[in-house]
């Protein structure tokens, strides 16, 4: 009860005491008492709902500033659009061990192809390497794809593989395969493959494996004065050996030899060559091609091109 309260009920006490002794009466002191009753009750029920009533709280506001705070989104990867078929799809873009390659009986060596994905969608480690023809070479038949690449992204793809204990040409074929079961290979859908010789001649003589071409026209438009033609070619080794090449055009020109030592199976460039054609020059079609003095006397496949800036 309130100090307030208490003063309150203490004037009435007074004045009902006062009336009391001036009326003297039984009836009158019962009617004085229950209305004393009566009104220390409701100052009872004031107090009380005085006392209950809870005290407002001031929420603190988490961002002062009144804009909603918008979460930092999770990264995800791009959804597969058209259907499992969308992610089938694959480039080689380079490997190791080239085509070739020797190897002693029972040699283990690993293969990695850089394979890139040229899908609409992600490759998960849900992806599968999985062997489709020739010899396994001592690998598993199924690997799990090494890591996550989205759209775009190249991933090496390695294997670790042992050379046959006989001698002789091994070749083993492989593919990609979806989570759902689907095989696929690269470009037109062909498989990647590791091909080595199994020999165990200390004496063998390694060569050159494959030639491939490379022209630039420059400027890549246009008929200026002047356009040059910038020649290189990837040659590649089974093994350690030295190079000694040249380069032939159409018009029975050649330039001076150049070398190439290799200290293991593996591809090089050769110097870029440069054939220059003047503007009125004759349209008509061109090659060049490359000729290999060490290990062996040997002429490659000619690549021509069509000069289009004549008269």
């Amino acid at each position: 009860m309130s100090i307030r309260s208490k003063l309150n009920l203490l004037s009435i006490l007074t004045i009902l005491s006062i009336l009391s002794a001036a009326c003297g009466t039984a009836s009158s002191e019962q009617e004085i008492a229950t209305s004393v009753a009566l009104t220390v009750q409701a100052q009872n029920t004031e107090s009380a709902a005085l006392t209950q009533t809870p005290i407002a709280t001031r929420t603190p506001l988490l961002n002062p500033s009144g804009s909603t705070p918008t979460p930092s989104p999770k990264p995800t990867f791009p959804p597969a659009s058209g259907g499992e078929q969308a992610c089938m799809s694959a480039s080689l873009v380079g490997e190791t061990i080239p085509d070739g390659t020797i190897m002693t009986p029972g040699q283990l060596f690993t293969k990695v192809w850089q394979i890139q994905n040229t899908s609409t969608c992600t490759w998960t480690t849900g992806y599968k390497i999985v062997f489709w023809d020739g010899d396994v070479m001592g690998g598993g038949f199924v690997y799990n794809f090494p890591q996550a690449a989205l759209p775009g992204d190249t991933v090496d793809v390695p294997l670790v593989l042992t050379a046959p204990t006989e001698e002789g040409n091994y070749q083993g074929f492989w593919k990609l395969q979806t989570p759902g079961g689907s095989n696929f290979g690269v470009g037109y859908d062909t498989p990647f493959w590791v091909d080595v010789i199994v020999s165990s001649d200390d004496d063998y003589e390694y060569g050159i494996t494959s030639v491939t071409y490379e022209i630039v026209r420059d400027p890549e438009f246009g008929c200026p004065a002047n356009v040059f033609y910038r020649f290189s070619a990837d040659i590649t080794v089974n093994g350690p050996v030295t190079v000694v090449y040249n380069f032939a055009k159409s018009d029975g020109t050649s330039e001076n030899k150049k070398t190439l030592k290799f200290t293991e199976a593996g591809t090089q460039t050769t110097v870029v060559w440069v054939w220059s054609l003047h503007l009125g020059s004759a349209t008509n079609p061109r090659w060049i091609k490359l000729f290999t003095l060490l290990p062996i006397e040997q002429q490659f496949e000619e690549a021509s091109f069509h000069y289009t800036c004549g008269s």
